[in-house]
Formats: C-alpha cells, sequence, structure tokens
C-alpha cells in the first residue's frame, strides 16, 4: 500500500471534496480520483458514497480514516526524529491531553521547559480522554493528560493530580458577591457541567445527591470553555474543573470555590516500559511547577513513590464530595 493514495484519502476527508482536496495538496483533480479509486479496489470496499459531484464518507471509511491518519502521524513522527537523530538534538515529542489541559496547563508548562531541552518539533493533541489514552497504547503520543479513570493495562500513571471543583458565576449575579458558594446554593438555577457520566458529571451529581440539592434546568457541554462562555452570556451557573477556569479567566464570569470538595483528578501517562526522553522528563516537571502555580492547594503524587496514596486517590474518582 503506497503512501500517496492515503495522502490523497485524508485529504478528501479533510477538505471535503476531491477538488477541494487536489487544490490542498498541490495535485490534480484526476490523480486525487484515480487515487481513491485505486485504493477502494485495493482494500476491497467503499470509501465514499457518491451523488454526482458530492461525495460522503462511508462508515467503513470513517473507521479506516482513523488507522490512516494514525499511520501517516506516526511516519511524519518517525521523519522529524530521524532528522533530530541526524543532528543530534532533542527528539520531536507528542503530547495528547484532553481539552481542559491542553489549553489550561499545557501551555503553562511548556513555556517553563528550558530551551536546550526543546525539540525543533512539537506537537499538542487535544483530544477526548478515551482518545488520549489510546494514543499512547499506539505510542503515536510520548505523553498523555487525562482526566481519571485512567485504568488501562498498557498504560502507566507517571504522575496524578488533584484539585476541587469551582464554580463559575456571572459577575452580575448574586452569588458572585460571595466569597463560597454552598451546594446548596444551587437549588432551583440553571446548572451548566460536564457530559461525559463516566468522568467529572458523576461526581457533581453525587454532591448534588447527598445534599439534596434540585437544580432547575440543566445544561451540559463536553468542554469548560463551553460551559464558561455560557456562564459569562448569563445562561446558568457551572461546576467545573479548575484548571481551565482560572488558567483561562474570563471577563464577566467569577469563579469561587464551593463549600464542599468535588475532586478533579488528572494523570500524566505513558505506554508501559516506553523509553522517556529528557523532553518528556522536562516536561513532566514542568507541569508540576504549573499546576503549583495555578493552583497552589493541588495535589500532586508519583505514584512510583507512593503507590499507596495513587489507590486511594484514585479511589475516590467514585466517592461522594467531602465537606469542606
Amino acid at each position: 500500500m503506497e503512501l500517496r493514495p492515503l495522502e490523497s484519502f485524508l485529504a478528501v476527508i479533510s477538505a471535503g471534496s476531491v477538488t477541494a482536496a487536489a487544490r490542498a495538496i498541490g495535485r490534480s483533480q484526476p490523480v486525487v480520483t484515480r487515487h481513491i479509486q485505486e485504493l477502494e479496489a485495493e482494500i476491497g470496499f467503499d470509501l465514499f458514497t457518491r451523488n454526482g459531484p458530492r461525495i460522503t464518507p462511508t462508515e467503513r471509511g470513517l473507521r479506516f480514516h482513523a488507522e490512516v491518519e494514525r499511520l501517516i502521524t506516526g511516519m511524519k513522527q518517525l521523519s522529524e526524529r530521524a532528522a533530530a537523530i541526524a543532528n543530534s538534538a532533542p527528539l520531536a515529542i507528542e503530547v495528547a491531553a484532553i481539552p481542559a489541559l491542553a489549553t489550561g496547563l499545557l501551555p503553562r508548562a511548556f513555556s517553563c521547559v528550558h530551551d536546550s531541552l526543546m525539540p525543533q518539533t512539537a506537537h499538542i493533541r487535544s483530544a477526548p480522554a478515551e482518545q488520549v489514552v489510546q494514543s499512547v497504547l499506539a505510542r503515536n503520543a510520548d505523553l498523555g493528560v487525562a482526566s481519571l479513570p485512567l485504568d488501562h493495562p498498557g498504560i502507566e500513571i507517571i504522575r496524578l493530580y488533584k484539585a476541587n471543583c469551582v464554580a463559575a458565576i456571572p459577575a452580575s449575579h448574586p452569588l458572585a458577591r460571595r466569597d463560597v458558594i454552598a451546594i446548596s446554593d444551587l437549588g432551583g438555577l440553571t446548572l451548566i457541567g460536564m457530559a461525559n457520566p463516566f468522568r467529572l458529571r458523576h461526581r457533581v451529581e453525587a454532591a448534588l445527591a447527598e445534599a439534596s440539592v434540585s437544580v432547575g434546568r440543566v445544561i451540559s457541554t463536553n468542554a469548560t470553555v463551553t460551559a464558561l462562555q455560557l456562564v459569562r452570556n448569563g445562561v446558568g451557573v457551572a461546576v467545573v474543573e479548575p484548571v481551565t477556569a482560572l488558567g483561562l479567566p474570563l471577563d464577566g464570569v467569577v469563579i469561587r470555590p464551593l463549600d464542599v470538595g468535588i475532586p478533579f483528578l488528572w494523570g500524566a501517562v505513558t505506554a508501559l516500559h516506553a523509553p522517556r526522553s529528557e523532553t518528556v522528563f522536562a516536561l513532566l516537571a514542568s507541569l508540576d511547577a504549573a499546576t503549583r502555580d495555578l493552583l497552589p492547594d493541588a495535589e500532586i503524587l508519583d505514584p512510583g513513590n507512593d503507590p499507596q496514596r495513587l489507590a486511594e486517590a484514585s479511589e475516590s474518582v467514585s466517592q461522594p464530595a467531602s465537606r469542606r
């Protein structure tokens, strides 16, 4: 299987049409069309459905796209690393992180890495936690940073971080005048929160249930930034992780602690037994420093030095909130 047809396939998926794909990668439209036809003949299934000039990826085509994207990304990384080895330079680094950490914490961490340890090429990819884990498992990411749970036999948690969630309040709301928001203050209000029921959302719901608090309307989103923008526009109040809330402050949004501790836990992970470059170690130290700077009350655990505390912290993912 040749690379050029695969590149044409990725371009068509990305651009949405053969014409736009040909323009994007500097090839003629007939060449891109031929590449798609040859690829379909080789793999034995249709990548697109055709309706005149319009093409739509098939279900198999979308699944194949994920595999091709992983391959092409790996080839690019290999080329970059070969160049670094030839020049005795730091190896290129790929970091996969959930959006909250990719926007609220990683930029601070990268700014702390000494210039001598920064490679010529670095990639920060934002993805859901499940995709972060898969990227690390496939060795497409040197380091993953994602929220717990991170239970997988093929990855190693090399650092664990824990900080309490916060309340985001419109600046014009009466609650914005309070120093601490009681969980009971949320009763009857429109509550904005996270959509994933297996991560932060269930801990917020458990805290509300334990306090016998019934909110009004519930709006869920998969991104803290979206939740904060909804708060900014007066749609409601939010209970969110603190990294984005404090790392990307918004005018018109007031951030306050809650009177209950609703833990947000995240970890830095690598593939099990994978070698770690000096840049990875430096970035990990910078993540620690950035976390302490942004969240002075956060806990930082080294699983290698304290496996018992790691187990206790991980177990708290499924525990109810604690009263402060």
